[in-house]
């Protein structure tokens, strides 16, 4: 066999194998959940230990903390992103109850010792659990704020394309997972090879409530230009806000004034707000 050819052939096996395991393993690549975690206690204190029940039968564990100071009637239902569990979201819940907002922190499935592995439409139905649990329990829906991080903004986006919310709050959002794909894997076939596609701009101009979109200027996992995308695409009224300097997994994106005072801002917008 010709030299050429036999290299040739060796290229393409080598290159047939490392898609196919590209392939095969890429939700390894996508999610990294913390499988346990501390007692919600220890953690956030006053937290309610609660279960979700999802539509294919999962019984997920979450946290539910309300406010430390006057209750405002509004609730921040929280769609984390890609790693670790509701442990690290916690600081996060602290700052908004004490600013008089009950949270829902809440953990996928396969994150913090629930059953189940994520998938794109996993982490859906995950959504739609926490929501239904806070409508059963006497949450109207104009009173509730979905905050979504990360790729939990994309969880956070289709939610409330299904099932509007009174406003929506999303922080580092993407235009898709394609995109983030693309750029952190340039040399491979991200768009042709992704299973879970979370395609926001797709679905945010079909969100009418009163938008939020929180991004670091200096992010290096999302680039900024993709959340100001999603801002510009937003159906509804939306406000944008940079944070300058701050990288992705900031403190400044996890539970800065910043951050915190957006939500404030969201929750004012809501109509017959406590004060």
């Amino acid at each position: 066999m010709d030299g050429v050819l036999l290299a040739g052939l060796v290229l393409l096996v080598v290159v047939v194998a490392l898609l196919t395991a590209v392939w095969s393993l890429q939700r390894r690549l996508i999610y990294f959940p913390d499988t346990a975690f501390p007692p919600g206690g220890s953690v956030l204190p006053g937290a309610q230990e609660i279960t979700l029940r999802t539509e294919d039968g999962l019984a997920l564990g979450a946290w539910h903390l309300t406010p430390t100071r006057a209750e405002r009637g509004i609730t921040v239902l929280v769609t984390p992103g890609n790693a670790g569990s509701r442990a690290l979201r916690a600081p996060l819940a602290r700052r908004l109850a004490a600013q008089g907002l009950a949270v829902l922190l809440l953990d996928y499935r396969g994150y913090g010792g629930n059953p189940g592995s994520p998938t794109e439409e996993g982490l859906i139905r995950d959504a739609r659990a926490a929501r239904a649990y806070l409508l059963d329990h006497g949450v109207p829906a104009q009173r509730l704020i979905y905050f979504g991080e990360s790729l939990g903004a994309a969880v956070a986006t289709r939610l409330a394309a299904e099932q509007p919310p009174g406003g929506l709050m999303l922080r580092s959002p993407f235009t898709g997972l394609a995109a983030v794909g693309a750029q952190h894997y340039p040399l491979l076939p991200v768009r042709l090879l992704l299973r879970d596609r979370f395609p926001v701009t797709e679905l945010i101009g079909r969100v009418r409530v009163p938008t939020a979109v929180v991004y670091g200027s200096a992010d290096t996992i999302v680039p900024p230009e993709q959340s100001m995308t999603v801002a510009a695409a937003a159906g509804g009224p939306v406000r944008a806000v940079e944070v300058v300097g701050a990288d992705h997994n900031d403190a400044a994106l996890l539970e800065g004034d910043q951050l915190v005072a957006t939500v404030l801002d969201l929750a004012r917008s809501l109509p017959g707000l406590r004060p």
